[in-house]
């Protein structure tokens, strides 16, 4: 027989059961909490029962895992925690008044606590997995936007937690807990971090259809991470900078846009990032002239060793950045028109102090310019032809725009011909054309 239930109370003109005491009470809130009005009026005490349930179920966990016989006896009470713990995520949702409350009832240490004696749990139970993916959601979304909250989650996550979730790849299961904790974490973490990024994108199971929304939710925080901070790499042209754990982070950064922009998916929604392509062109032209200006990490060696080791961590990192370029222009019109506007200095662009006008990046004499042999930059000539096929395609204008600068003598014919171009006039016109032979290494 169901327990006793007092009146039920009101939040914000619904009627709802209390005490929460059961599954179908606390499946109702869940639903309630789906709309904001009833976030917004949502009382403490709400907060205070949900707590008391997980508490309860908790000990259940604790009996679990101090005799593995009961664990199959866990179904109601993960049923429990799994409905409490979707009960307060969606209780959070843009609502800072009910995060903090929730955070105030130390709800995010217990919380954490059950997460850490899931791993312990030696069942395979569905539900199980279930309640600790609904567990990470809470979390993410009671530290999404909230300063206060992320310090506790940190204080209470790392490291036991945190490293825990790395490990098993479930960290990035989890885009608002990603979002909200990347802010804490030291660079040397942040590369392990990006580094299992990588990892799951390039493994032997490619990304699912599934994987694809919390992938878009990684991709806006690593695309606005790189456009905010991407300038920090230039530390490594001072001469008496050479090694930086930012500047690694950085790089790391670009290595995964590179991976994302190879995925068809992720690709769409990168192409019309705000900033993503001007900033990479910008950046490719500042470590490009700073490679030329004084001899730093980013000037080219013009050779290639025999043993190929990376010997810094500015290695690739003009040929990545050339890599993502090519990447942001397959097949998107606007990016090819973007990337190879020529400078135009009218009056108002002076006036303005600009160099060129918002959306012309000049990019394609900078790209062209980078076709050359780099030890220190593996592949760099064969991104280069890749990136400036991916210009050409289909694109007149740039096409037009190459042509007319190999006949003013601004691009070098033999280039061309080792990127597997030729210009050919044909009366007035100049044509830009594929010789035919594969590009030559």
């Amino acid at each position: 027989m169901a327990a006793p239930r007092l009146p039920p109370a009101r939040l914000s003109g619904v009627m709802v059961p209390a005490p929460i005491q059961d599954l179908e009470a606390l499946r109702a809130l869940t639903a309630l909490f789906k709309e904001q009005r009833n976030r917004e009026t949502a009382p403490r005490s709400i907060f205070q029962r949900v707590l008391g349930i997980l508490k309860k179920s908790s000990q259940d966990v604790e009996l679990a895992c101090r005799d593995p016989s009961q664990a199959e006896h866990l179904a109601s009470s993960l049923q429990l925690i799994t409905e409490c713990f979707r009960c307060l995520r969606n209780a959070c949702i843009e609502c800072s008044v009910n995060q903090d409350s929730i955070r105030n009832l130390d709800t995010i240490g217990v919380a954490v606590d059950l997460i850490l004696l899931f791993r312990e749990l030696q069942t395979e139970q569905e539900s199980l997995l279930t309640a600790f993916r609904c567990g990470l959601q809470f979390l993410g979304n009671v530290a999404s936007r909230n300063e206060e909250s992320q310090s506790i989650v940190w204080a209470h996550a790392f490291p036991e937690l945190f490293l825990f979730l790395v490990i098993t790849d479930h960290f990035l299961k989890s885009p608002e807990l990603v979002k909200a904790m990347y802010a804490k974490l030291t660079n040397p973490e942040r590369v392990t971090f990006l580094d299992l990024m990588i990892a799951k994108m390039v493994g032997d199971d490619p990304l699912t259809k599934d994987d694809i929304p919390m992938f878009l939710s990684h991709a806006e925080l690593v695309a606005s991470t790189f456009v905010d901070d991407c300038r920090g790499v230039l530390k490594v042209t001072s001469e008496h900078q050479t090694e930086d754990e930012e500047v690694l982070a950085i790089i790391r950064l670009l290595d995964v846009l590179c991976e994302m922009t190879a995925n068809p998916d992720l690709l769409v929604y990168l192409q019309g990032f705000p900033g993503l392509l001007e900033r990479a062109i910008d950046l490719l032209r500042l470590v490009h002239v700073a490679g030329k200006d004084t001899t730093n990490l980013f000037t080219a060696t013009g050779c290639i060793k025999a043993d190929a080791d990376i010997s810094s961590v500015a290695d690739g990192f003009k040929s990545h950045l050339i890599r993502l370029i090519g990447n942001l222009c397959y097949k998107n019109r606007e990016n090819q028109d973007k990337v190879g506007r020529a400078p135009c200095f009218d009056v108002w662009n002076v006036w303005l102090g600009r160099r060129h006008p918002v959306n012309e990046l000049d990019g394609i004499p900078l790209i062209l310019d980078n076709c050359s042999i780099d030890d220190s930059n593996p592949f760099l000539t064969q991104w280069v032809v890749y990136t400036i096929r991916n210009l050409t395609e289909d694109n007149s204008q740039n096409q037009d725009l190459i042509a007319k600068m190999e006949e003013q003598g601004l691009a070098d014919p033999s280039v061309l011909k080792k990127m597997g171009f030729e210009v050919e006039k044909r009366g007035e016109k100049l044509i830009l054309k594929p010789t035919g032979e594969a590009p030559q290494p």
